[in-house]
């Protein structure tokens, strides 16, 4: 009796101790319910309710985790659709200039930003091309000496810069977005490559919403807009 007892006594302590033993048994926790039949124990309703609260926490938090999971795939999807849509656009224009116009007016609304500027690197001082372009289109095309769009991309420190860079900005810079530029509130970069013997480019996205880009957002759909873009202003520069 003695030794029943003693075994009962250190069984009870291990489970004040450690209850989560009883309660994170579901064989256990059953075999408690189905007591609540042969005698009318309080302690056994009791563990009933612990187990329905326990439940109903537990399918709180999968509902909220499916909840987000239905928001970021719908993100996706609605995101996919429109780079999409955005490099179809950019697909249309038959010559340079419509290209241009595009940026500022369709790809612009589309990709829901409030500028869409084109930086290229040029080593040429007095271009006559260039000073036309940036006359008639210098809201979204600007050229800058070679090695500025790094300058940028890294603001000057010893890093290496990625291929898109997402960043919060208190003001845009003037030089790139010109008169916008005290209302630019977050900036999306691309860099790009436009093909053995052209300086680099980037395309920039601003935006005034300071939630729009930032650091921690998923960077493949831009990517692939910066790999799709790159690739269509090698075929202008040719």
């Amino acid at each position: 009796m003695n030794r029943q007892t003693t075994s009962l006594d250190q069984l009870r302590d291990r489970i004040l101790a450690e209850p989560e033993v009883i309660l994170g048994d579901k064989d256990l926790m059953q075999a408690l319910a189905r007591a609540n039949n042969q005698r009318d124990g309080q302690n056994v309703v009791d563990l009933r309710d612990v187990v329905l609260r326990r439940l109903e926490e537990r399918f709180e938090r999968l509902e909220d985790t499916h909840n987000t999971v239905i928001a970021a795939a719908y993100e996706n999807l609605s995101g996919s659709r429109q780079i999409q849509r955005a490099v179809m656009a950019l697909l249309e224009p038959l010559d340079f200039t419509e290209f241009l116009r595009s940026l500022d007016t369709e790809v612009r609304d589309i990709l829901r930003v409030d500028m869409v500027k084109l930086c290229l690197e040029s080593s040429a001082a007095n271009d006559p091309v260039q000073d036309r372009l940036v006359r008639e289109y210098g809201n979204v095309i600007g050229f800058y000496a070679p090695g500025s769009i790094e300058e940028y991309l890294t603001f000057g420190r010893n890093m290496t810069d990625r291929a898109v860079t997402l960043r919060q900005v208190a003001n845009g810079s003037s030089t790139l977005y010109g008169d916008k530029a005290p209302w630019i509130r977050s900036e999306a970069l691309m860099k790009l490559n436009l093909g053995s013997g052209n300086l680099p480019g980037m395309l920039a996205l601003g935006s005034e919403d300071p939630h729009k880009f930032h650091p921690n957002q998923g960077t493949d759909l831009l990517a692939f807009l910066g790999g799709a873009f790159e690739r269509m202003m090698r075929r202008w520069l040719s």
